[in-house]
């Protein structure tokens, strides 16, 4: 029996099981992270007792980390929710005062109320889910119910790197494409945290650099990978965007480019119409009926060029790419009927033209020395160390290549850069530079994983149609897509917005991710309207998934009474899905216990976010290694089980009974198109398909005796140039990845934008933007990357907060679902302000000291840390550590309530508007509507020692859930081998 401070030890490691313990391993898929590793769950009697990387699974060959290994705490956390609850009558939201309620009752519950608003008007129901990779049934869901109002987490997370790499080059980072590291020989990474991608990144740089490759970081904070950087670069924060237009400058000056890659598979030599007029910077077109309507986003292939050698204009396709012909990049020229046009790429040398090192300096920081010198580096490597490799290929107009050009430049970007409200044109303008040195799909530089690269713009409409909302009925397009164009935006016939985030309309035209940060402030404010039902899975928007932490509370409990406190709630009924008391869970109405990620089926899946390599399409499963705790039900099958009741016709029969029998059925059985499900791999009757087949009754089962993963390698005359090559164009559009299997250009000049800021000009016809937001449509939509300072610089006295803050996730923590693992806990119990000494000292803060924060948003009390791996212009800390008081089932008085804290009490989820001082606008970007969290600027100054030691603000203590796992001593006991 376990001895309470007793030093005998829990157990003798190196004793051998007891003789009648049966041992089991079984295989998974990770979700201590998103980068979800293959892992081995090893049982004793049926009990969880360690968790090891998986080496036959292609992701992380047998690799694991911190998080990983410990998702062993995590099944047994005391947090652990087991049963729904009902908030009690005449209890308050935020009190955590609940009854246990049935399955059968809660079912009932959101039956009787869903369906009531799906006959009545659907959009008062709205569906935002947190870091899940189930989006292809969420937004199925959300769809057929009817309703616009759904998002993923990515507005708030990278929704600038998502859509400014795909509206430029058609692809990625992230699960959509990397570097290539195994054949580059330079890497700049810049912006990212520690935790993104974590073990194939552990794994590529370890074997980059035990090749000799050089790797440099750029970043405001040296942690985690730029730890091992041979060069770290400290930048400001929210300067990345400048630093890379100085580059381009220098890269274009010093003519270190790809001509030929250039000219034959981007629009760098397409000519742009330069005359006044309603086609002023979209591109010249043959009118020529034959020759398909004028190009634009939907259609990009009517374009013309100029021919050098025969100094004439020609069409782009075929004819601008034929033999003997040599496109102009630069110079201008007229049309036959005089209008003045000039390639694209002579339009981008003249923007990044003032854009020298010396100005980026006095913006980023950074030396113009340093600038010149790493804009040689990358040219130098990308044409004097390129190399090409014995790989034939032939293109999409019919051309062989011989061999496969490299261009050894890689890169990597995340959060760092997407997370300012300038993030779109900053990551436009390092898909910009990463074109011009021809490293795209490149041996050694950014390659694509299946199933990109989209189109440019992805065929995917997001839903627009008003009119289309209507009882019972699903949408006639899903919630989210990439819009092409004004005609695509979901407004009303009036402009206003149709989605309760303001997603797809002109305040964010190109929100591919939605708006979730925007989204509680909108609903209370009833700004377009008023909803009823909000169903959140997995997000804790009472604490750390919200901009303006404090206010979110107060709303979320904000009454419809003259005083705000009487009446019904103006959000009237809030759902909250999650498999722990987190803080958000204190303030729903309904709470239903998700199980953990040991305990249920899932899907890594090609229609939605799968875990492909650079040689083929990857999709993957979780199957459950041990019962459901409590009552607990995954998410998935609650989906499937309201929608069965709700009769949605996708889970209806023609005879109007349930069509799945529950999620693992949904899976073998749905098909978006015919042959093509969920999973790609072991399809057909017999399972002898693979990719795309019938479906198989036994899928999971193959699944399931081959590590949970499906691997298809294909032949490398497929591995490069997929934007263009023939074989792998021909080969997605086979395999439902593509529409279409035309070519995909690269946009260095994007005529989507373009089409966006004639309307806000008022030279086009068609939709119109509100008057007053015709300036900032034309500021930002420009169809050139362009750098500018973040939003919330134009609303802050920059000289009274003169420092940027900014937040990283730690490598053995991911958003605030570890903070209650037992083992990680040891790592990271409270957080500290990371402060530059110099910075520090001239604050008169002492290592260690107690400090305020301040923003003119708000202010924090904490702990600093002394840190000379920061800029002196920036203050940060770990993301989502500091807790509220007895949420997690903390014991009281825990490290993360009294010594954690969060940044995000210093920062608005919205900001005056310039053109309005009554109204106020998502702190977002202008383009995609990406949460600004890293903009806020502060100052800090020392705590009087009289104060009390202890973090601020403070929130009163909730408690304990009925039901929750508790007993926290137990965790001890159970790893003695004994049942607590």
């Amino acid at each position: 029996m376990f001895k309470f401070l007793s030093s005998e030890p829990i157990h003798d490691p190196l004793a051998s099981p007891t003789p009648s313990a049966a041992t089991e391993v079984k295989t998974t898929t990770c979700y201590m992270c998103a980068c979800r590793c293959g892992i081995r769950v090893h049982l004793r009697d049926g009990e969880l007792r360690y968790i090891d990387g998986n080496p036959a699974h292609p992701l992380n060959q047998g690799v694991i980390c911190a998080k990983g290994a410990s998702g062993i705490m995590k099944q047994v956390s005391p947090a652990r929710l087991t049963q729904p609850l009902l908030r009690k009558a005449g209890s308050e939201r935020g009190a955590g005062a609940f009854e246990p309620i049935s399955w059968d009752r809660a079912f009932a519950m959101l039956t009787e109320r869903l369906g009531h608003i799906r006959a009545t008007d659907p959009k008062k129901f709205a569906l935002f889910t947190g870091r899940d990779q189930m989006q292809a049934l969420t937004g199925l869901f959300a769809r057929q119910f009817g309703t616009p109002n759904y998002a993923a987490h990515g507005g708030f997370c990278s929704v600038n790197m998502a859509a400014g790499m795909i509206y430029t080059v058609g692809g990625s980072f992230w699960e959509f494409g990397g570097p290539d590291l195994d054949r580059a020989k330079l890497f700049v990474m810049m912006g990212t945290a520690e935790d993104h991608h974590s073990n194939p990144m552990k794994i590529a740089l370890g074997k980059f650099k035990r090749g000799g490759g050089r790797f440099i970081s750029i970043n405001p904070v040296r942690t985690g990978y730029s730890a091992i950087a041979d060069e770290w670069i400290p930048i400001k924060p929210g300067t990345d965007g400048a630093l890379l237009m100085a580059l381009l400058h220098e890269l274009i000056a010093s003519d270190a480019v790809d001509h030929a890659f250039l000219k034959r598979f981007t629009n760098a030599p397409q000519l742009v119409m330069l005359d006044d007029g309603e086609r002023q910077g979209l591109f010249a077109f043959d009118p020529d009926p034959a020759k398909g309507p004028p190009g634009d986003g939907r259609h990009p292939h009517n374009k013309l060029i100029w021919d050098k050698t025969s100094g004439r204009v020609l069409n782009a396709y075929p004819e601008g790419i034929a033999d003997g012909c040599d496109p102009a990049l630069e110079g201008h020229y007229q049309l036959a009927d005089g209008a003045r046009v000039a390639p694209s790429f002579q339009l981008l040398r003249e923007r990044v033209a003032p854009c020298t090192p010396e100005w980026a300096e006095a913006i980023t920081g950074i030396p113009a020395a340093r600038i010149r010198k790493l804009a040689r580096e990358m040219g130098d490597t990308a044409f004097k160390q390129a190399f090409e490799l014995p790989i034939p290929w032939t293109d999409a107009w019919g051309k062989v290549h011989p061999t496969t050009q490299a261009r050894p430049v890689a890169f990597h970007a995340m959060r760092g850069l997407a997370a300012h409200s300038n993030g779109f044109q900053t990551v436009r303008a390092l898909a910009v530079l990463m074109s011009v040195l021809g490293t795209i799909d490149a041996p050694g530089g950014f390659r694509h994983k299946a199933p990109y690269p989209r189109h440019i713009v992805p065929n995917y409409r997001a839903f627009n149609s008003p009119e289309m909302i209507q009882p019972n009925t699903p949408l006639n397009a899903a919630p989210l897509g990439f819009p092409a164009s004004p005609e695509e935006l979901a407004i009303n016939a009036d402009g206003s917005p149709i989605r309760i985030d303001h997603a797809f309309s002109w305040e964010h035209p190109l929100s591919a991710h939605g708006l979730m940060h925007n989204v509680i402030t909108n609903a209370v404010r009833g700004d377009p309207y008023r909803i009823d039902t909000l169903l959140i899975f997995m997000a804790n928007m009472a604490w750390n998934s919200s901009m303006n932490t404090m206010a979110v509370r107060e709303m979320l409990n904000r009454k419809d009474g003259p005083d705000g406190k009487t009446g019904e709630y103006m959000i009237p009924f809030l759902v909250v899905c999650d498999a722990f008391q987190s803080e958000t869970v204190a303030f729903a109405d309904l709470v239903l216990p998700d199980t953990t990620y040991l305990e249920r089926h899932d899907v890594m899946s090609m229609l939605d976010r799968p875990i492909s390599e650079f040689d083929g399409p990857v999709d993957s499963v979780r199957v459950p290694v041990v019962p459901p705790t409590g009552q607990c039900k995954p998410f998935q099958e609650v989906l499937i089980e309201l929608a069965s009741r709700l009769k949605f016709p996708a889970f209806t029969t023609a005879e109007g009974g349930r069509k799945y029998s529950g999620y693992t059925d949904f899976v073998v059985n749905f098909q978006p198109q015919p042959g093509i499900g969920f999973l790609m791999g072991w399809r057909g009757k017999d399972g002898d398909q693979h990719l795309r087949g019938e479906p198989n009754p036994k899928q999971w089962e193959a699944y399931a005796q081959n590590n949970c993963v499906f691997q298809y390698h294909m032949p490398e005359t497929m591995h490069y140039m997929r934007n263009w090559n023939r074989e792998y164009l021909d080969f997605a559009k086979e395999k439902g990845w593509r529409q279409r299997n035309d070519p995909v250009q690269l946009a260095l000049y994007s005529d989507t934008l373009q089409s966006f800021r004639l309307a806000a000009q008022g030279k086009s016809a068609g939709r119109q933007p509100p008057e007053e937001l015709r300036e900032r449509i034309d500021t930002y939509f420009d169809p050139l990357p362009f750098w500018y300072p973040p939003l919330e610089d134009a609303a802050t006295d920059l000289a009274a907060y003169p420092l940027n803050a900014i937040t990283q996730r730690p490598m053995a923590m991911y958003h605030s679902w570890d903070s209650q693992n037992a083992w990680l806990r040891q790592i990271h119990s409270h957080n500290y302000l990371q402060v530059n000494p110099l910075t520090a000292q001239a604050a008169g803060i002492a290592d260690g000291g107690w400090c305020w924060v301040e923003s003119q948003w708000g202010k924090v009390r904490c702990m600093i840390r002394y840190s000379e791996a920061v800029e002196p212009g920036t203050v940060w800390t770990w993301n989502a550590i500091g807790k509220a008081d007895g949420a997690w089932q903390l014991a009281p008085g825990a490290d993360e309530a009294r010594k954690g804290f969060l940044l995000n009490h210093l920062i608005s989820e919205e900001l005056p508007f310039a053109r309005n001082a009554s109204r106020r606008i998502s702190n977002s970007d202008p383009i995609t509507g990406q949460a600004g969290w890293y903009d806020v600027r502060v100052r800090i100054r020392p705590a009087d020692p009289e104060e009390a030691q202890e973090s601020f603000p403070q929130v009163a203590a909730v408690p304990a859930a009925p039901g929750v796992l508790g007993k926290a001593a137990s965790v001890l006991t159970y790893f003695a081998g004994r049942r607590a």
